[in-house]
């Protein structure tokens, strides 16, 4: 089976975002082939979420689950020891007061 590289994959999400009129950029560009994506959801009160794709053994399938949860500043800590794990990794922050971020919908796992 063919995998999509990872800007692929950001350049399809980035665009659906656009058509729901949420605002997201890259905050930090990774291996364009096969980097680890963070999607950060900043609701602009202070409070955020990161969203790492982790892989579901039992069901044989990847998944969005959140990574770190809370204050702006505890979420960008745990994105920095992220990336000192992972130079590879790309960063996108979605920035919308309703918390939405599209990951739950079809076709973005």
């Amino acid at each position: 089976m063919a995998r999509l590289t990872a800007r692929f994959w950001i350049d399809a999400y980035l665009a659906r975002l656009r058509v729901q009129d949420i605002p997201a950029f890259i905050v930090v560009h990774g291996d364009d082939t096969a980097g680890s994506i963070l999607v950060k959801v900043n609701k602009l009160d202070g409070q955020a979420t990161v969203y790492h794709r982790s892989y579901n053994l039992m069901e044989d399938t990847r998944e969005w689950s959140i990574l770190e949860q809370g204050h702006d500043r505890e979420v960008d800590a745990s994105i920095d020891r992220q990336r000192g794990y992972d130079p590879d990794i790309w960063v996108i922050e979605v920035e919308d007061r309703q918390g939405r971020h599209l990951l739950d919908q079809p076709g973005l796992s």
